[in-house]
């Protein structure tokens, strides 16, 4: 069966500099900052439901917080079509 990749990222919250570039730039607007602080004092995004894996998030952190994570599926569209 054919097979349909999705992603999502993962987030190190312990590196993160809370610049909020990633809220901005996130298309499907899932990320938002934390009300709590990590252990080098900085405010980190939250990831909510939803991400679609563009990795827009990775591209433009400065501190390389964010790590695309993909996974297959069988997609059963694909598989009726053929």
């Amino acid at each position: 069966m054919p097979t349909k990749a999705i992603g999502t990222v993962d987030l190190d919250i312990e590196i993160c500099k809370g610049c909020e570039l990633c809220i901005k730039v996130c298309p499907v607007n899932v990320l938002e900052m934390s009300r709590e602080f990590n252990t080098i004092g900085f405010r980190y995004p939250i990831l909510l439901d939803g991400c679609t894996g563009c990795e827009m998030c990775a591209l433009i952190c400065p501190d390389f917080c964010f790590t695309a994570i993909y996974r297959n599926i069988p997609n059963k569209r694909a598989a009726e079509i053929q």
